[in-house]
């Protein structure tokens, strides 16, 4: 856990509960300019040399790339536009830059007039992990709660309590099993991601279970086996129709659902698994 400072520690701090969009995002751009010209984008970007001026990188038309990936005009260059982003900009030029970002490993250092070191060896992976790490600290200091996945997406952090759930292997090595609660995940977690984005990822979770059900019958009484199902087949979940129980809190009642058949899944597949190995 991060260090509290004093007036964190009493309640005080006038930004107690996490600082505003436009905060994070003068925040990000500095953490930028730190990684441009520590060299983490000249590869991608290019560089500027006081002989040759700028020297281009893989992408030659930064804002043309921006524009083809991103879909978005005003964008790039950051410094110019960064004020002016809504929380979907910032999410979207995180995105962009992970893509991008590769740790600069060696070159040669130009002396004149002060240029500075000409990278020409680069690591993607290992400045992706730099790139996640300094973005994941800045967003922990952001109102709302996000991440930078280790796979360059911005997602909805977990709910305080649920965060093992997320980083524990999903324990099967039945690849329609693992694909669907994955994709699940995903679903629930990304950025934007709606009350029916969330319904349906609760929906995908069910379904899972509905694929192991003959498993399950030696590992659940009967009337378990009916209370799992019943959430989801009575409460708008996986049918529609005059019976069903909808006046409820839904994004409540969708957080709690998706939580409980996901861990249900690990727990269920754990089982089945020890089982397998005693069997063998």
């Amino acid at each position: 856990m991060p260090h509290k400072y004093y007036s964190q520690r009493t309640g005080n701090n006038p930004n107690l509960n996490g600082l505003p969009l436009d905060d994070v995002i003068e925040l990000f751009l500095r953490i930028y300019q730190q990684l441009e010209d520590d060299g983490y984008f000249s590869e991608a970007f290019g560089f500027w040399c006081v002989d040759a001026d700028h020297v281009p990188g893989k992408i030659r038309d930064i804002e043309l790339e921006i524009l083809l990936k991103i879909r978005k005009k005003h964008i790039w260059p950051i410094s110019q536009y960064c004020k002016g982003y809504s929380e979907d900009d910032l999410f979207d030029v995180i995105e962009f830059l992970y893509q991008n970002v590769s740790k600069p490993v060696d070159g040669t250092m130009h002396n004149y007039n002060g240029c500075g070191m000409h990278w020409e060896t680069f690591n993607k992976k290992e400045g992706q992990v730099v790139f996640v790490e300094k973005i994941n600290d800045l967003l922990s200091h952001y109102c709302n709660p996000f991440e930078l996945s280790l796979e360059g997406e911005v997602l909805n952090k977990p709910d305080a309590g649920f965060e093992t759930i997320f980083e524990a292997d999903v324990p099967t090595k039945d690849q329609n099993v693992r694909k669907r609660i994955e994709s699940a995940v995903l679903r629930y977690r990304r950025h934007g991601s709606t009350i029916d984005d969330r319904r349906q990822a609760v929906r995908d979770l069910a379904d899972v279970l509905e694929y192991l059900r003959p498993k399950m019958k030696t590992l659940l009484t009967k009337s378990d086996e009916n209370d799992l199902f019943n959430i989801a087949n009575n409460f708008g979940i996986r049918h529609h129709n005059a019976k069903q129980k909808t006046s409820y809190d839904t994004a409540i009642w969708l957080s709690w659902m998706f939580y409980f058949y996901l861990a249900t899944l690990h727990v269920i597949l754990r089982k089945i698994d020890s089982d397998r190995k005693a069997e063998s």
